[in-house]
């Protein structure tokens, strides 16, 4: 009897080890705060380019938009496994269906934008690895946005038309 009761007690304990070794834990603060970092560094980069792409050469309708730009630059950059951006409507009315929130986090943040805020975040495991995941707002800046997107021309100045949805991960 003793026997089988230290076989369980010893079962039990490896499972347990292993279920705390599969499981995954959050991150440190510490880690968090880079990543967030991160996030404010990128946001600052591409909402730049856009403009920058924007003032230099964009000029009429036909001229390649900067947002299809960044769009490319993006899933470069997400393919070379650097991180995950991607451009969110706001507005109800995406340019491209590939744009429309797709997932619950996504939804709540493009809410949070709509209500005013001009940041959401939250912490996720993804594939097992903790995963900073933000959005942040995206008005129009430039009265040429509007050249391409009329819908915009009516969108009460400083409210989000768009999002950037960022995936860091946390290390």
């Amino acid at each position: 009897m003793k026997r089988s009761l230290s076989i369980a007690a010893a079962a039990l304990l490896v499972s347990v080890a292993v279920a705390a070794e599969k499981a995954p834990s959050q991150p440190d603060e510490a880690a968090v705060d880079r990543a967030r970092k991160t996030v404010r560094m990128l946001d600052d980069v591409y909402k730049n380019a856009v403009v920058l792409i924007t003032e230099k050469y964009v000029h009429d309708e036909d001229d390649f938009a900067a947002g299809s730009a960044a769009v490319a630059l993006f899933e470069a950059v997400s393919q070379k496994g650097h991180h995950k951006v991607e451009l969110l409507d706001a507005t109800g009315e995406p340019y491209d269906e590939e744009n429309t929130a797709s997932d619950d986090f996504e939804k709540e943040g493009i809410k949070q934008l709509n209500d005013g805020k001009d940041y959401f975040e939250r912490v996720e495991i993804t594939d097992g690895k903790p995963v900073l995941r933000a959005v942040t707002a995206l008005p129009v800046v430039l009265q040429k946005c509007t050249m391409c997107h009329e819908n915009y021309k009516s969108v009460k100045e400083g409210h989000p038309i768009g999002a950037l949805g960022y995936s860091i991960p946390i290390e």
